[in-house]
This record gives structure tokens, C-alpha cells and sequence, in this order.
């Protein structure tokens, strides 16, 4: 018993040694840390700094800084700006790029001109150490990410440009540390330009031709393998930050380059960029945050009063500096005093590139002791103080995204409880369906996605509702990967259309979505006899999708909108949807529709705060619609916006465009929507041709269904 107890003991000593003990202690305080000072409204990523400060060796020493912590702390910092890559909305980033190349000066310059003169004159610093000093002042973590992640509001504009900035500034100063430790070698001659530049080169190639090209193949080959997809995206991440360091710059830099590679490629709602985030957010970045701790002496503070001024007079620099960034950044760009809060918060973290120059400029003999311990209080005081500000900020972003909807036609839609339904036909489609519905899904709806199956009034009906409820049964372990909830209805009706029709308006279905029907006959040329009975009694949004290809493979989003389509009061929900698989995807909208379509659509976008740019080609020739075929490419994938007999946007000529896709567009994946129709009256003045539309329209329809008619009885005669 007594050696029991000294073993125990011994196990117990400090600092710790066990790695099963160890690895307990670390995710006990992942657990309890946040919870227990969101209490007390601090943010959670404080709690894990402060509680690596008391767990490190500069602490109670219950923990050493090993190889092990070394290892998490840097697949947690790879890991955030892998994410920050990842999440950043492209097409939002190009067309702010030149925003975030001036907020990326103004973040770099600032700073270091303040910098300059504090550590050369007033700390009485040389030329070398004053400018790398300074050059860290310029330098940000984005430690506060995870909040902007969570609240939901890494798509805001603010966001993108502090992000861009951010990459811009650490790139300059991590190029200016390698300039400066060649000048102090003495080896800063051409082959150092000649090689920095060339293998900078080299590295963008790789990262931004050759990884996306062998992603794309290995997420279409193994498209059944998911867990495979994480862990090839997590070896890209390495070996993207391994080359950024053979290059000569930071490792960081190539976790976010990976990140913008395979943007395109990753959905922000799919399953893998859901376990992404989840590993992300539980382990790896929580263990990064408690080893920035682990770095933090607060006993440096008592080693005399040099250390507590350089201290201090660094912290109150880097702070003012940041903040003097982001206020310039808010005047030039007027954004909202919570957007420049955000922009304060994201970029006023020091930690990794911080350490990553300080630590080399050390070891370097260019920077002395003095300057690296008020360093360290520099990094645990700006944690402190960015993760308040971005909080805050973020929590007001948030609250006023959330009143975007302010269309008229939007009032009476809860975004809380849209509700998606899928009938099931073919069970080959379900997969791809799917797949389509979690991505348009809105992410603040608490209703599950619905599977449909309608069975016949038989006297089979009872087996057939048992097989297909057991085979629907499967597609909800696809929905929980996306933490999606999916429910299964298997139902009896004498046809399958009413059934559909009955059940999208028991559950008050937002959308309906179907997969493109089968060629059949005359009377089926076009969508077939229970799909249009289904089109013409499904008063919600109703989707008909024709998925032939991986979504990733999709170059250009091609949004068809004939005259009136503005009109349907389910137009502004589609027009949201359009913009989300464009964000998704990172693919530009190209819209083909009439000056007056295009001038509503702006409008509407103006409302709803879509901040994503469309390339707009008018288009008039609605009977002649081959004009446009000409143009779209086999990788664009076509959204039609069609209409109901009788609605406000309905034109005999659109009938044909279905067919017109069927025959000469087969290689192209389609999605033809009705959107819900408007329910009160509309006057016909808006479009010019719109009431001089002549009479042979009527007539070219009856000569259609005659030509159809004489056909069967020719058949009939042969």
C-alpha cells in the first residue's frame, strides 16, 4: 500500500510527466475555463491564456514547455489561419481587395511610425533593434477569430478586409525580420533577393495551380470517403507550411495560403467544414491559446523598473498604434464604429508573428532581454484587451445582421423556421439533393430538413412505407455530419404529386426540392405529367435540380431571370439562395435578364445587405433563347427562374426553355425555379414590350400542342 501511495505521488510531482495526466489537465481547463468566465462576461479565450499563465513554468509550474505542448500550440496556430483562409469569402475579399490592401498600410505603417521614434529616442534602442521593435508593433494574431467565427459574422466586410490586411502586414514585416538577420549576417546581397523572390514564386505556383487541380480530383475520386477528405485537407495544411518556411517566410503564411486554395473547394455548410471547425475549436486553437500563456513572466515585471516601462510603453504603442489603424480605416472606408471596434479587435492581438520576430531578433543578438520580457506582458495584455473589443463588437454586428431581411415580401418569413422538403423518387438522387439543401439551408433555422417518399394506395402500401422509411433512414447520418437535423416522412397517396402537395403544405414547406425528372412522351416532353401537376399545385418555392457534376467543379454561376421574375413575392428568398451557393463556391454571378430586372434585383440586394457583385449582360430575346447557349460554358452551372401558368412573370416562351436545356445543354448542371407567386396585383407598364406582346403567342402555343397531337396519330399510321 505504501509503495501504491508513492507512486501515486510521484506521478503527482511538478511539473507533470504523464502524458495521460497531462493531456486530462489541458482539456479540463478547455472545458471549464470559458464556461466559467463567461459568467463573469469575459471572453473564453482569456481564460485559456490567463490559465496557461498559471499552469506554466513562469507559474505554478504544473506544466513544462515541452515538445508535446510546442507541437499542439503550433497545429493550433496553423490551424487559425488555416480557418481564417478558409472561411473568407472571396468573392467578398476581390471586391474589396484594394480595401484590404490600404487597411494593410495603414496596419503596417502606422505602427511602425510611431514605433520608430519611441524605441530609437525614448528607449534609446540602435537603428537595428528600433526598426525590428517597431516592425513587431505592425505585426497581429488573429487570436479573437474564434469569437467572429462563432457570433456567425466572418462574411461582414470588416472582417474580410482585416483579414487581407492582415496577411498583407505580416508577410511585409516577416520579409523585413529575414532582410534584417541578412543585413546582421552580412550576407544581404542579390543571390539573398534572387533566391527570396524566386522561391516565393515557386510557392505560390504550387499552392494556388497544382494543389487546387490534385484536390479536385482527390475529392472527386473519393467522394465516399469523408473522413479521408479531413485528412488529406489537414496534410495540405502542413506541407503548405513546411513549403511557405522552405521559401523563407513564417509557416502561418502558408496555413492561410492553403486556406485560400482550397476555399473554393470547401462549402462553408458542408460536413467537412463542419468537423474542421468542431477539431479546430475544441482542441487544437484552445491548446495553442493556453501555451501563448505558458510563454507569459509575470515576474518579469519585478525585476526592476526598466522592464516595467519598456513593458508598458510597448503595450501602450502597439495598443494606440492598432487602434489609430482602424480608426483611419473607418474614416476612409465609413465604416460603423462597431465594424472599426472589430477591426481594432481582430487586429490588435499580438502573439504569433509577435513572437516569431522577437524571439529570432534574440537570438540574434539584435534585441536584449529587456525587450523580449515586456514582449511577453505585451502579448497577455493585448489578448486581453483585443478579445474584449472584438466581443463587443461582434455581438452588436451580430445583432444588427440579424434585422437585415427588410424587403416587403420578407415580413412575414421567420428565418428561425424555414422549412426545407425533398421527395424522394430515385434514391440515386437523394445524396446530391441532399448535399444542395444543407447548403442553402439558412444556419438559424431550428427545423430539420424533410425526406419525402409517397407510396400508392395498395395493398402493398404497408411494405413499401416500411422499405422506404428504412432506406431514407440512412441520409440522416449525412445530415448530422453537418450538425443538420433530417427527418423522414413516408406517406400513403393514390399519386405521388398530391402527396407532395399535401405534405409541403402540412409542414408549410419554404422549399420544395426535386430532382430532374425522366424523358417520357409527348404529354411528359417536358417535365413529365406529375412533375407539372406538381409545379402547378406547389404554391411554395419549388427548386428542380439536374446535378451531373461535383458542385467544386463549377467555374460561374449563370442566373437566368426573364422579365417580371422581381415580381414573385418568393423572389427576394431565391435571390438569397442564388448568393449563397455563390459564396459558397466562390463563383461569380453572371445575371442575363432585361435593364429593368437588373435595376430591381439591385434594389433587393440593397435591402437585404447582399454585398456580392453580379456581372450583368442584357438580355432580351426570350424566344430566341439559343443566344444565350452560346455563351455558358459545360462548367457553369445554370440557375433558371422560371414561372407558374398564370403567375405575374409567365410567358408562354418560357415553357420551352426546359426543353432548350434538355437538348443542348445536357452537360451542365441546372436548377429551374418557381418561386412562390405574388398574391395581389401588379400594373403590366414596367416593361415596354411587355403589353405590345403580340397575339401570335397564343397562337404559336395551339399550333405547338397541335404539331405534338399530329405526331402521335403519324406514329399511329406508321
Amino acid at each position: 500500500m505504501t509503495n501504491f501511495f508513492n507512486q501515486l505521488a510521484h506521478e503527482f510531482e511538478l511539473p507533470l510527466h504523464n502524458p495521460v495526466l497531462i493531456f486530462s489537465l489541458v482539456l479540463l481547463i478547455i472545458l471549464l475555463a470559458p464556461i466559467l468566465l463567461k459568467r463573469l462576461n469575459i471572453p473564453g479565450i482569456i481564460g485559456l491564456i490567463i490559465s496557461g499563465v498559471i499552469i506554466g513554468p513562469f507559474g505554478f509550474n504544473i506544466l513544462e514547455k515541452n515538445s508535446a505542448v510546442d507541437l499542439f500550440s503550433t497545429i493550433g496556430l496553423l490551424y487559425i489561419m488555416f480557418i481564417a483562409g478558409l472561411e473568407l469569402d472571396l468573392n467578398e475579399f476581390k471586391a474589396h481587395k484594394n480595401k484590404s490592401l490600404l487597411f494593410g498600410f495603414f496596419t503596417f505603417a502606422i505602427p511602425i511610425t510611431m514605433g520608430f521614434p519611441v524605441c530609437y529616442y525614448l528607449l534609446d534602442y540602435d537603428f537595428n533593434a528600433s526598426f525590428l521593435t517597431a516592425s513587431m508593433f505592425a505585426t497581429h494574431t488573429l487570436v479573437a477569430y474564434p469569437i467572429v467565427s462563432k457570433l456567425g459574422i466572418a462574411k461582414n466586410q470588416a472582417v474580410a478586409v482585416t483579414v487581407g490586411g492582415t496577411i498583407l502586414t505580416d508577410t511585409a514585416v516577416l520579409i523585413i525580420l529575414a532582410v534584417l538577420i541578412g543585413k546582421n549576417e552580412g550576407s544581404l546581397d542579390q543571390t539573398f533577393w534572387i533566391k527570396l523572390i524566386v522561391s516565393l514564386a515557386i510557392f505560390s505556383a504550387i499552392m494556388f495551380f497544382v494543389i487546387p487541380k490534385i484536390a479536385k480530383w482527390f475529392f472527386r475520386k473519393l467522394e465516399s470517403e469523408k473522413h479521408a477528405h479531413y485528412i488529406f485537407v489537414l496534410a495540405v495544411v502542413f506541407f503548405a507550411a513546411f513549403l511557405a518556411e522552405v521559401a523563407g517566410v513564417e509557416p502561418i503564411i502558408g496555413a492561410f495560403v492553403a486556406g485560400l486554395a482550397l476555399n473554393p473547394l470547401i462549402p462553408h455548410s458542408s460536413a467537412l467544414m463542419n468537423r474542421i471547425e468542431f477539431i479546430g475549436n475544441a482542441l487544437f486553437i484552445p491548446f495553442f491559446l493556453i501555451s501563448v500563456g505558458m510563454l507569459v513572466d509575470v515576474s518579469v515585471i519585478l525585476s526592476g523598473p526598466m522592464a516595467i516601462i519598456i513593458a508598458l510603453t510597448l503595450s501602450t504603442v502597439a495598443i494606440f498604434s492598432k487602434w489609430v489603424a482602424a480608426l483611419f480605416t473607418q474614416l476612409v472606408f465609413k465604416f460603423t464604429q462597431a465594424q472599426r471596434q472589430l477591426i481594432f479587435g481582430l487586429s490588435g492581438a499580438h502573439a504569433a508573428a509577435t513572437l516569431a520576430v522577437i524571439l529570432v531578433g534574440y537570438k540574434a543578438n539584435i534585441l536584449d532581454e529587456n525587450i523580449l520580457n515586456g514582449t511577453i506582458i505585451l502579448i497577455l495584455i493585448t489578448c486581453v484587451v483585443a478579445s474584449f473589443a472584438a466581443e463587443k463588437a461582434s455581438k452588436k454586428i451580430a445583432l444588427s445582421e440579424e434585422e437585415t431581411p427588410s424587403v416587403d415580401d420578407l415580413k412575414n418569413h421567420s428565418y428561425q423556421t424555414e422549412q426545407i422538403l425533398i421527395p424522394v423518387a430515385n434514391l440515386n438522387l437523394v445524396e446530391n439533393l441532399l448535399d444542395f439543401a444543407l447548403l442553402i439551408k439558412d444556419k438559424n433555422s431550428v427545423n430539420p430538413i424533410t425526406l419525402l417518399s409517397v407510396v400508392p394506395n395498395n395493398d402493398e402500401a404497408e411494405v413499401n412505407i416500411m422499405k422506404y422509411r428504412k432506406e431514407l433512414e440512412k441520409f440522416i447520418l449525412q445530415g448530422s455530419a453537418s450538425e443538420t437535423k433530417v427527418n423522414t416522412i413516408a406517406t400513403i397517396d393514390h399519386n405521388p404529386a398530391s402527396g407532395i402537395v399535401r405534405t409541403s403544405k402540412e409542414i408549410m414547406a419554404d422549399f420544395v426540392i426535386i430532382g430532374w425528372p425522366q424523358k417520357a412522351g409527348f404529354f411528359d416532353k417536358i417535365f413529365g405529367e406529375k412533375t407539372d401537376s406538381i409545379i402547378n399545385n406547389v404554391d411554395r418555392n419549388l427548386l428542380i435540380c439536374r446535378f451531373i457534376k461535383p458542385l467544386i467543379d463549377k467555374k460561374r454561376l449563370v442566373f437566368i431571370c426573364p422579365p417580371f421574375s422581381e415580381k414573385e413575392s418568393g423572389f427576394p428568398l431565391i435571390l438569397q439562395k442564388v448568393f449563397r451557393i455563390s459564396q459558397e463556391f466562390s463563383i461569380p454571378v453572371i445575371l442575363y435578364a432585361e435593364e429593368k430586372t437588373h435595376d430591381a434585383i439591385q434594389i433587393i440586394m440593397k435591402s437585404l445587405k447582399l454585398n456580392s457583385k453580379i456581372t450583368f449582360k442584357p438580355f432580351t430575346y426570350w424566344e430566341d433563347f439559343l443566344v444565350i447557349t452560346k455563351d455558358i460554358d459545360p462548367n457553369d452551372l445554370i440557375v433558371f427562374n422560371s414561372s407558374r401558368r398564370g403567375s405575374i412573370s409567365y410567358s408562354p416562351s418560357l415553357e420551352k426553355i426546359p426543353a432548350k436545356f434538355e437538348r443542348y445543354l445536357d452537360q451542365n448542371d441546372l436548377i429551374v425555379i418557381y418561386p412562390q407567386e405574388h398574391i395581389s396585383g401588379i400594373s403590366i407598364d414596367d416593361y415596354e414590350n411587355f403589353t405590345s406582346a403580340p397575339l401570335s403567342k397564343g397562337i404559336e402555343a395551339i399550333e405547338q400542342i397541335g404539331k405534338g397531337i399530329g405526331s402521335i396519330f403519324k406514329k399511329d399510321k406508321d
